[in-house]
């Protein structure tokens, strides 16, 4: 894997079919067409009501997410106490059908849940592994708007995925920090965890302050609207008002420095260092406005309403996520990773691949940004990068040439260096083709029109040909596709 101490995104992982040109940042209702249905057209009104599919099919995560409804919003009222890590939660989940259901399921791996609601009425409910089954007292309509609240609580799990990393609720020296990616989400609250169905969120936490009465920070994503202090309490409201994968929602509980600031365009930056990384950290505050400044200008505007970074003291962690509006690290980043994961603010959160093994275009597209940001800053340039990957003298480049970039052999390997330094080079490949004002046209594009959504490879090859005017089968075959090192020429 990668020789840095803190690997670029999460190992083993990071992934829908969501309409592009999501249209108002702040609706709740999102009206969706994903393959998350759980059956055909029609199949509801002529056999009746039927169960919600237990997973939207995805090769390489079959169990992950479920069919039947599109989630609009969540509504997450959380009581934590880091002392006893102990959670205690309510969730509010809109939904709309999108099939006739009798019942339907949310991704939930542990805790005990107390009661479930469904418009209302109480509902029946089991569980099995990772699946909280949901019946409602009466069949929800297909094109319905539904409400679902759970009530839940217990001590979130750590999940250990199949390459060894950590993800889930996650303790730290001073608190917790939730990592989600691809399926810790799901150890903190209940929902629908496939990337393909994106929503908005709400995410209210309290605290009690410890023995001493000091009370922790709590940092999540998008915007801090509240924060009210209860006397042996604190409680903080985040919302996030533009549709979020369930992998990228993030809190981190702890004792934070936290810096407020603006970019030259007013967009408000948010940064939280833990003490013990400060020193180290000591650049990171004034490098998010200036790294997201510069990808306005390559990328296209900056999608999110906020931006920022989490910079936590956990460097057994080993990795850094790109959870959407604030990047979180275990330690402090160098310069490169962290213009790694500003970069998929643009790439992977805002435009969020369709299926995992779509992954290339998230990783792939947030490596050639880092090398993007090395040659605009006078180091090498994007060519002599291609050549050292090329030739195995990156440091980064080990084991770039074992798959395919956009057919990972299984869950395990989503995330290895294919997806990422081989990736970056079948980006370079394209620029050299279709040339410099065309290349960049391409990547504005490809932030614009799928802006909120989800996309996959084949939308990425045929805007490449649309945009160029040319044939690029024959390049997408020999290096996103081919399964041996090409050629040179």
């Amino acid at each position: 894997m990668k020789t840095r101490a803190v690997k670029r995104c999460r190992p083993g992982r990071t992934a829908s079919g969501r309409p592009s040109g999501w249209t108002s940042a702040t609706a709740l209702l999102l009206v969706l067409t994903t393959s998350c249905t759980g059956s055909a057209p029609g199949d509801g009104a002529a056999r009746g009501p039927k169960p919600g599919a237990a997973g939207v099919g995805d090769r390489l995560f079959p169990t992950l997410g479920n069919g039947g409804y599109d989630v609009a919003h969540y509504g997450l009222t959380l009581h934590y106490v880091p002392e006893t890590n102990r959670l205690k939660g309510t969730a509010v989940i809109t939904a709309r059908a999108t099939q006739d259901l009798s019942r339907f399921d949310l991704d939930l791996s542990g805790l005990v849940v107390r009661t479930a609601t469904v418009q209302g009425e109480a509902a029946d409910f089991r569980r099995t592994a990772d699946e909280l089954t949901v019946i409602p007292a009466k069949a929800v309509a297909r094109g319905e708007t539904f409400r679902t609240v759970v009530a839940y609580d217990g001590v979130p799990r750590v999940l250990k995925g199949d390459d060894g990393g950590l993800e889930g609720w996650i303790e730290t020296d001073d608190g917790s920090t939730a990592l989600g990616q691809p399926t810790g989400s799901m150890t903190w609250f209940p929902g629908n965890h496939h990337p393909s169905d994106k929503a908005t969120y709400d995410i209210t936490v309290t605290v009690p302050k410890d023995a001493d009465g000091d009370p922790y920070d709590v940092v999540g994503n998008g915007t801090l609207t509240a924060k009210v202090d209860e006397g042996e309490a604190v409680t903080w409201h985040w919302r996030t008002a533009e549709p979020m994968a369930g992998y990228l929602a993030h809190l981190s509980v702890g004792r934070f420095e936290i810096d407020e600031a603006a970019t030259d365009d007013g967009l408000p930056v948010y940064v939280a260092v833990d003490p013990a990384e400060s020193e180290e950290a000591a650049d990171v505050k004034a490098l998010v406005p200036e790294i997201v400044g510069w990808g306005g200008d390559r990328f296209g505007p900056y999608p999110f309403s906020s931006a920022g970074a989490v910079v936590d003291h956990l460097p057994e962690l080993g990795y850094a996520l790109e959870t959407q509006t604030r990047p979180y690290f275990g330690e402090a980043p160098d310069e490169a990773l962290l213009v790694h994961e500003l970069a998929h603010q643009w790439f992977g959160n805002s435009v969020t691949p369709r299926r995992w093994k779509d992954m290339w275009l998230s990783e792939g597209l947030a490596t050639y940004a880092e090398w993007l940001w090395e040659e605009d800053r006078g180091g090498r340039s994007a060519d002599e990068i291609f050549a050292d990957f090329y030739d195995g003298t990156d440091s980064d480049s080990e084991g770039i040439w074992a798959f395919p970039p956009a057919d990972p052999p299984g869950a395990a390997r989503v995330s290895d260096p294919p997806v990422y330094g081989r990736g970056a080079m079948v980006v370079h490949k394209v620029r050299e083709a279709v040339g410099e004002k065309t290349f960049f046209g391409i990547l504005r594009a490809w932030t614009r029109l799928h802006r909120y959504g989800n996309a996959d490879t084949r939308q990425f090859i045929a805007l490449c040909e649309s945009e160029s005017g040319k044939d690029l089968s024959e390049l997408f075959d020999v290096w996103l596709f081919g399964r041996k090192k090409p050629s040179r020429a």
